[in-house]
């Protein structure tokens, strides 16, 4: 199977995914939709979340295996093409295609992403770099 986008490459994607989903009811222009505005944002912190303990490069406390992360990534992403019917907001054009769209790209990019682990060695030395900056 084609899989283009490396492990490193699936981190900058989320980079971008999750500002953009919780900010999309303001941007998109649907907030007077309270469901869909508050799944956007459910969304955008369990994907954060969901990031920031994923044994990869931009991991901050890396205790889940990548192929875990992107077997979550495929289940939002899926429930994300299902939620305008499932909480009853379909009838809103913006906050559907919003959905549908944030669904389809989750799916396009997970599907394109590699799922290989970062090597043992390479958790070591990155954690060995973190520990020896300062603390903030």
């Amino acid at each position: 199977m084609w899989q283009p986008i490396t492990r490193p490459m699936h981190g900058i994607a989320e980079v971008a995914y999750i500002p953009a989903v919780a900010s999309a009811p303001e941007s998109v222009g649907f907030t007077e939709e309270e469901t869909a505005t508050t799944l956007c944002r459910a969304i955008a912190g369990g994907t954060l979340v969901s990031a920031l303990v994923t044994k990869a490069e931009w991991g901050a406390v890396q205790v889940m295996p990548y192929k875990a992360h992107l077997a979550i990534d495929f289940a939002t992403s899926v429930f994300s093409l299902a939620a305008p019917w499932i909480f009853g907001f379909a009838q809103n054009t913006k906050a559907r295609n919003t959905f549908v769209t944030m669904g389809l790209v989750g799916l396009v990019v997970g599907t394109l992403s590699r799922p290989e682990e970062m090597e043992p060695a390479r958790v070591r030395t990155l954690r060995r770099r973190a520990g020896s900056h300062p603390d903030l």
